[in-house]
């Protein structure tokens, strides 16, 4: 098999989230301890961080793995979804899994994974161990896919737990209140490992507080606990918050006796996109007209970046959006502004909402803007209609920014 016939068996065979949802998500982790009994354990060969949260777990993944790669460290980074190639979700010190350990992988259990009908997140996560384990890194970063307690990734016993922040995401699977999806979330907590949490809620502050106290395990609010927040390379304004995360869960590693020097810290989060190959997160793509795109899909995610558009300079605002079919509209659609022009489409994957019924709801509300057929198609007609004191923003899912970058 070549690399492009790995990837499409994986794309094919494997139930995916991201192409189809909730049918391929697995609320259960004997499939998890199948596989990594079945790989010999390799997530008992080094150690981790471990990051949940519903907005900005993966930037502030990719901020640790940074300033631990400045300290010198031979740094695993697992993350997802990938943007561009499934080989950015598993990384060391910024560079790709190599495809060769993909296809040996997949070669090596394919049989294994078909007769216990794996999911492709699964799989995921046992390659990234195993490559984590042979290629003896000091220390991975691992992000949780989707909640945390029943995540795959939750087999893990990390050096520090870190939790960005609640809101409401997938109250499909993880509860329809901020408590509930705390609850869920806060299931990364283990006995005596020290948690940090990003913010602090009112909803759900004593829900992480009581989880620390029945596991013995130390519990910090970094933003109650961090005042000055260095600068960054990933300009969202939002950034601050994670920025302050990564702080916090570094100085833990501090005094778990990691040697990481405030300049290892400053440099690490100045060089976030160089040392780790970060794509998406408030990414200028042009500069006149002004182009942004940006990953952030729900509620609290696109609340910071309208905010963050408001405080551009610009004549007129174009937006290409498209999001996918399980996406509560209603609850974004406030956040969005009507003095804009949209250009609406369709992500290419089966998820993704068709793009008439995606402007019927807009037009219907007071929102000017037409469909098109692709998001190329979308992109390319905002920028030939752009001046270039305009601004043109691309956004609404991960995958409409995966199209267009």
């Amino acid at each position: 098999m070549t690399y492009q016939d790995t990837l499409n068996w994986m794309f094919s065979q494997l139930p995916m989230y991201q192409r189809q949802g909730k049918s391929a998500y697995k609320a259960d982790l004997s499939n998890t301890h199948l596989l990594v009994n079945h790989l010999k354990k390799p997530h008992l060969n080094f150690k981790s961080i471990h990051v949940a949260g519903t907005n900005g777990k993966g930037s502030t993944s990719h901020m640790i793995a940074s300033v631990l790669q400045e300290a010198g460290y031979k740094v695993g980074l697992y993350t997802s979804p990938h943007l561009k190639d499934f080989r950015e979700r598993i990384k060391i010190n910024g560079q790709v899994v190599s495809k060769q350990f993909v296809i040996g992988f997949i070669k090596r259990n394919k049989a294994f994974f078909e007769a216990n009908q794996f999911s492709f997140f699964e799989m995921t996560v046992g390659m990234a161990f195993e490559y984590f384990s042979k290629q003896k890194v000091d220390i991975a970063v691992v992000e949780v896919g989707l909640g945390g307690r029943l995540d795959s990734t939750n087999v893990i016993t990390p050096e520090v737990s870190v939790i960005t922040n609640i809101g409401l995401d997938h109250t499909q699977f993880l509860g329809n209140t901020l408590e509930q999806i705390a609850t869920e979330k806060g299931g990364i907590i283990k006995p005596e490992i020290p948690v940090v949490i990003g913010e602090t809620q009112t909803d759900t502050k004593d829900v992480f507080k009581k989880l620390a106290k029945l596991h013995s395990s130390k519990i910090v609010f970094a933003d109650k606990e961090v005042e000055v927040a260095f600068e960054s390379d990933l300009k969202g304004t939002y950034q601050s918050k994670n920025i302050k995360t990564s702080i916090q869960a570094i100085k833990e590693l501090q005094l778990k006796g990691y040697t990481i020097t405030n300049s290892n810290l400053k440099k690490g989060l100045l060089n976030v996109v160089k040392n780790t190959g970060l794509l998406g997160r408030w990414q200028v793509l042009n500069t006149q007209p002004k182009v942004v795109c940006d990953t952030g899909h729900n509620k609290e995610g696109l609340t910071y970046l309208m905010q963050q558009i408001s405080e551009e300079t610009f004549q007129d605002l174009h937006i290409v959006f498209g999001v996918v079919n399980d996406k509560d509209l209603t609850s974004i659609i406030n956040l969005l502004p009507k003095h804009a022009t949209y250009y609406f489409c369709k992500p290419d994957i089966s998820r993704g909402l068709s793009v008439k019924k995606l402007k019927t709801f807009f037009n219907e509300l007071g929102f000017k803007g037409q469909a098109y057929k692709s998001v190329k198609e979308a992109y390319t007609a905002a920028y030939n209609n752009s001046s270039p004191e305009d601004f043109i923003f691309v956004g609404g899912s991960t995958f409409v920014v995966a199209e267009i970058i």
